[in-house]
């Protein structure tokens, strides 16, 4: 698959062994190092942090799991006693499985560095609980202990560790000195873990603070078979899964994800659910918006073989003015054109999701309305996807189809509650993945 080759991004080796790159204008320092002419100088979010091993008849690196890193706002802060010289477990639910598996931590959005003392992953058992008999450490060049710079991410060395499908792992971080603002991603809909001081050996993490929101982390990739590939999601929170159930892995990509593994043709299919709540298209919301982290959430990723994009109801949504809502629909179409070349440029099919009906939500305006149906018109008919998932039609309201079906969202007329997730996720057709 002619995906985006790390070595056309700037990086280097950290003192403390692993390969980081940085989203920031890269320093001279970076001379000498695998970038070429005048890289040094790209602003970007970051791509690959690691070099590939080969893939072979032995397997392929694929992507199991993924979350977007973001800079994580006061309110979802890690709870006392913090994250500095104390130990997180956090869970996370892959979708492929393998025999060797790597990690992705980011310090993307932070000020200052972040140093891992030591992280571990172990096959969850449910709450804090662990296998103890899969508890594996993770390296970084060999050695234990890392420190992120800000602006970077790391990767652990590949790890022996047979994953099932759509099992639960726990990764354990021992962390020393943080830094005062946290890159990560609080829409986890999954429960983390906090206990005061080095920890990592407990297996039953009695005692923890919950926190439900994920912090550091931002991908798995496993070794998984030759036939493997991987599905990105980029979205915004109908994707993330707000009004899903915690620790119910029920957002409308996980339900896909359990029918894809569970299905023969498809079965060797990642799934990387690269929403974010509160973001946009075109502007900066909440994260960046999905035209500048497109690089990093789609291209970045490994083994990447077919893309959806369900994204644009906030950049609609914030509109006001018929000119200003005309002018969104405009410049949202031109982004997924550019989103598609780009995917298409490195060998990925590309399919569009219909934005879904908001009417009677806070976002409603009638201008607001006819934008949505002039995107969702220009989706379903201008020729450009691989193939169309009308979400739109799925979901909306016979009777007034600028609303959801009220059994199916949460209450604010804009996300879809548990049954509309189940109903969002059972009916994207399996063979696009064949």
């Amino acid at each position: 698959m002619a995906q985006r080759d790390p070595y056309q991004w700037p990086f280097a080796r950290c003192e403390e062994g692993g390969y980081v790159t940085s989203r920031y204008t890269f320093p001279d320092a970076f001379a000498g190092t695998n970038a070429g002419p005048g890289e040094k100088e790209k602003k970007s979010l970051s791509a690959p942090g690691s070099i590939d091993q080969e893939d072979g008849e032995a397997g392929k690196w694929t992507g199991t799991w993924s979350t977007a890193p973001q800079l994580v706002e006061p309110h979802n802060m890690p709870p006392e006693p913090g994250l500095g010289n104390n130990t997180l477990r956090q869970v996370v639910r892959i979708s492929v499985g393998g025999d060797s598996l790597r990690v992705r931590f980011s310090n993307e959005f932070s000020t200052s560095g972040v140093e891992m003392k030591s992280v571990h992953v172990a096959v969850s058992k449910g709450g804090g609980m662990i296998d103890p008999s899969t508890v594996t450490e993770l390296k970084f060049g060999n050695r234990s202990q890392v420190t992120m710079g800000p602006g970077y991410f790391v990767v652990s060395d590949p790890a022996p560790f047979a994953t099932e499908p759509l099992s639960e792992l726990a990764i354990t971080i021992f962390f020393g000195e943080t830094s005062p603002d946290v890159t990560g991603h609080p829409g986890s809909r999954t429960t983390s873990w906090i206990l005061p001081g080095d920890r990592a050996s407990s297996i039953d993490f009695e005692g923890a603070v919950p926190a439900e929101r994920w912090y550091v982390i931002s991908g798995i990739d496993v070794k998984a078979q030759a036939t493997a590939g991987s599905l990105v999601i980029i979205g915004n929170s109908i994707t993330d899964g707000r009004g899903s159930g915690t620790n119910r892995q029920n957002r409308w990509p996980d339900i896909l994800a359990e029918r894809l593994i569970k299905n023969p043709p498809t079965s060797n299919t990642g799934v990387l659910n690269q929403g974010i709540g509160g973001n946009c298209v075109l502007r900066e919301c909440l994260g960046p918006p999905a035209i500048e982290r497109f690089d990093r959430d789609v291209l970045g990723q490994h083994g990447v073989r077919w893309l959806i994009i369900l994204h644009g109801v906030n950049d609609i949504g914030q509109t006001g003015t018929k000119e200003e809502a005309d002018q969104v629909a405009e410049e949202l179409i031109a982004a997924y054109e550019r989103m598609i070349a780009d995917a298409h440029a490195a060998g990925i099919l590309v399919y569009g999701a219909t934005i879904l009906p908001f009417g009677n939500s806070f976002y409603y305006t009638e201008p607001g309305e006819a934008a949505r149906q002039k995107v969702n018109e220009w989706i379903r008919s201008g020729g450009w996807f691989d193939a169309v998932i009308d979400f739109d039609r799925l979901m909306r309201d016979p009777d007034d189809p600028r609303l959801l079906l009220k059994e199916f969202h949460t209450g604010d007329f804009l996300h879809p509650n548990e049954a509309g997730y189940r109903m969002m996720g059972d009916a994207v057709d399996l063979k696009l993945f064949e």
